[in-house]
Formats: structure tokens, C-alpha cells, sequence
């Protein structure tokens, strides 16, 4: 649910519950939603399924500000403030997910903040179509970076 991975343990027709850990609670934005709040919900991709994305773990790593979302074409172009211990993650075309979205990274600005383009697809059918100044999304970085960084730290480099 907005890019955390949660296991579902009751199931019902329109709705499921899951446990979440003080972590989760501290690292994403979980604990600010009410009943009724909009929420994006994903599957688990499967072994079998076909990745065309950058891999998403559900793993957050911290939050981040909205600083705007101003239309672009037909989409919108969103600017979101990220958390200065994450910039050395953040590249120019590189991957971020934002509430559990894959997307690129088109523009790196000092504060941090990162821009990425929203194809209109996305603020139809995400909670991002909503998003507001102020408003807080859940950020993931790339993995590989993590894991590229810890190599090189280690004299693998």
C-alpha cells in the first residue's frame, strides 16, 4: 500500500488488514491515512511475470514533501523535496518510486528535490492525480545504488 510491502493477513471482499511495524510506521506515511483516504494498492510481481520497470521492493526508505505539481501537457510535472541522507542515490534518468511508482528522474535540484514527468495514465488511476504542496510520498531509491555503494565502501570498487 503506497509502495510499503505489507502482507495481507485477513482477507475480505473489499478490504484486507495487515500488521504494521513501529519501522514502517516511522519510515512511510501510513500512519497519517484515516478511513477513506486513497491509497495505491499493487500486486506482487511474481517470477513469472515480466518486469518493465525498475525493481520495487516496498522497501521505504523515508518520506518526502510535495513541493508542487503543475500541469505538463497533458500530465503534470511533480517536485518533491527528498531527505538530504538519500541524494546520493538520486540520478539524472535514473529510478525513484514515489508512493510505490516507478518513475524516472528528470530533474535533480539542490535541497534535494528530484522533478519526474506524470504521464496522465498515472494521475488517473494513482493517488498522485491528488497530490498537493505540503502532502508527504513515500520514497524508495534504487537498491542496485545501495547495494553498488556498500561494495565500493568495502574496497570492491
Amino acid at each position: 500500500m503506497n509502495g510499503v510491502c505489507l502482507t495481507a493477513v485477513d482477507l475480505a471482499p473489499d478490504s484486507f488488514s495487515a500488521d504494521l511495524a513501529p519501522e514502517t510506521l516511522s519510515r512511510s506515511n501510513l500512519g497519517a491515512l484515516v478511513a477513506g483516504s486513497r491509497a495505491n494498492l499493487e500486486r506482487p510481481v511474481t517470477l513469472a511475470t515480466l518486469l518493465s520497470g525498475h525493481i520495487v521492493q516496498g522497501h521505504v526508505d523515508a518520506t518526502g514533501e510535495i513541493l508542487s505539481l503543475e500541469p505538463l501537457g497533458e500530465g503534470a510535472w511533480l517536485k518533491v523535496k527528498v531527505p538530504q541522507e538519500l541524494d546520493r542515490y538520486l540520478v539524472h534518468k535514473g529510478s525513484i518510486a514515489l508512493d510505490g511508482i516507478s518513475l524516472t528522474i528528470a530533474a535533480l535540484e539542490p535541497g534535494p528535490a528530484v522533478g519526474v514527468a506524470v504521464i496522465p495514465h498515472t494521475l488517473e488511476n494513482t493517488t498522485l492525480g491528488r497530490a498537493r504542496a505540503g502532502g508527504r510520498v513515500n520514497i524508495e531509491v534504487d537498491v542496485l545504488a545501495k547495494h553498488v555503494e556498500k561494495l565500493l565502501k568495502q574496497g570492491g570498487g
